[in-house]
């Protein structure tokens, strides 16, 4: 996330330390995806937070549904909700759907026990035994259930504690938060630059392929589709589906690829070209970047008159390599050979 944080801030001239976390548009993307310029779609549903880290996942977009969060607070909560064991299912979401408890009332850091415990009237250093037994999964300490109902905790908040197995630090969950809000800031602000950093980070996973990606929204949704009703996909196929999500975002929200060129395209990062993305050379699945740094360097000061000559100038870019690349487009009206035929 810094990386990606220190792309934007590049091609941009934004610092982002200067981006206010309570800014009205950022935050409205945790519950609508109207700033966006879409809203309530039949793929990424009602919010806007994909590719945002922390709420990207299908998964935390539902947290996101069931806690309508509105603050900054609510989005530290859910942060914890997410990185803690048996915090957020069958414990705190059963407590907000029921309207038992509210958001701001639930448990979602280790430090919210042992600051609610204090205010109810426990005493410090028992209020942060209780806590600690409870972020690593030990349950009460003796007598601690005796304590807080005398002190007034109600049940519900009670059999919570009972029930989490490990808590995460709302220190890391509030460092987490601020870059996610950050980075979710240029997503509404600065989509291309948004979008750039986000697939590059992606590409050097291996998490993003020119191929299935670049040929419009309605290959995209097909590409979503065959992998949802594959029986046999696997985690690969299911972490493919996470960028295809932003692919079809990206494209919803009036945005474009340039194809890949062999004299304009970086070796592995995506460039933003006249209001538009051109994707890099490690976008293409299968050329990694040994091959891709070889083609960027080699066609320096060059002008090809032949894909034969490309091959010449890169030797580490394969046969297979050359294949991929004229399937991608990146050589244009490029003939293979300089050979002329007279006949």
């Amino acid at each position: 996330d810094p990386t990606m944080i220190r792309m934007m801030e590049d091609m941009t001239g934004v610092d982002a330390k200067t981006i206010p976390l309570d800014d009205k548009d950022t935050m409205s993307i945790f519950t609508s995806s109207k700033v966006l310029g879409y809203e309530n779609d039949k793929i990424l549903g009602p919010t806007g937070a994909v590719a945002v880290p922390e709420f990207n996942t299908r998964f935390t977009r539902g947290v996101l549904l069931d806690t309508m969060p509105e603050k900054f607070d609510f989005l530290v909560r859910i942060s914890g909700y997410t990185h803690g064991t048996d915090v957020w299912l069958g414990n705190a979401r059963d407590l907000i759907t029921s309207k038992t408890a509210s958001v701001d009332q639930t448990i979602g850091c280790r430090d919210d026990i042992m600051l609610y415990l204090i205010s109810c009237g426990i005493p410090e250093k028992r209020a942060f035994k209780i806590m600690e037994a409870v972020r690593k999964g030990r349950g009460l300490p003796d007598g601690a259930e005796e304590e807080m109902v005398a002190a007034g905790v109600p049940d519900w908040y009670i059999g919570s504690c009972k029930k989490i197995k490990y808590l995460f630090p709302k220190a890391h969950a509030v460092a987490y938060v601020m870059l996610a809000f950050r980075i979710a800031w240029f997503k509404v602000n600065h989509p291309l630059a948004f979008y750039a950093a986000y697939f590059y980070r992606r590409s050097q996973k291996g998490g993003f392929d020119a191929n299935l990606m670049t040929h419009g929204i309605d290959e995209v949704i097909a590409n979503i589709d065959a992998i949802d009703s594959n029986e046999n996909a696997t985690d690969k196929d299911k972490d493919l589906v996470t960028t295809l999500e932003v692919v079809y975002e990206f494209y919803l929200r009036g945005l474009e690829f340039l194809p890949i060129d062999l004299y304009k395209s970086h070796a592995t990062k995506f460039l933003i070209e006249d209001g538009k993305i051109r994707p890099p050379f490690v976008a293409i699945s299968g050329l990694g970047e040994n091959a891709a740094w070889d083609l960027m360097n080699g066609r320096e000061g060059k002008a090809f008159l032949s894909m034969e000559e490309v091959a010449l100038a890169c030797p580490k870019v394969s046969k297979t390599h050359m294949q991929m690349l004229k399937e991608a487009g990146a050589f244009g009206s490029l003939p293979e050979t300089n050979q002329v035929s007279l006949f």
